[in-house]
């Protein structure tokens, strides 16, 4: 994957955080000027990435039988998990980004996963990625 490609799904996690604080409620992004919520959305969206990328394929291989169990659906736990996970990051760095509950985490990483889809599906390049 290439440099560009890499931004383009920064740029696109971003985008797709941005519009689910403003959609739910209990999904805040509190920055005090235009630059401060580009920089927050943009360090969310780094860490989304990299938190996804290398802790989801681990609670995967774990939690094997949970998801087998449950027909898939210990994922929609995981991914809330993972949401606040990275609330919580962002909260350590002293980032503008607050989750209210577990179910907002809930909705938000779906939220979250649809439209930086939908948005990747419309750049250019290699969608056989997930």
């Amino acid at each position: 994957m290439g440099n560009v490609s890499i931004l383009l799904r920064i740029a696109a996690t971003g985008v797709a955080f941005w519009i689910t604080a403003a959609l739910l409620s209990g999904i805040n992004i509190e920055a005090d000027s235009a630059g401060e919520t580009i920089i927050t959305i943009t360090v969310l969206a780094v860490l989304f990435g990299v938190v996804n990328a290398v802790l989801k394929p681990i609670i995967k291989i774990v939690g094997c039988g949970l998801y087998i169990l449950t027909l898939g659906l210990f994922a929609l736990v995981v991914n809330a998990l993972l949401f606040l996970l990275v609330a919580w990051l962002a909260g350590a760095m002293n980032l503008a980004f607050s989750v209210d509950h577990f179910g907002w985490a809930m909705f938000g990483a779906l939220l979250v996963s649809f439209i930086s889809w939908v948005i990747t599906l419309a750049l250019p390049g290699d969608h056989t990625r997930s």
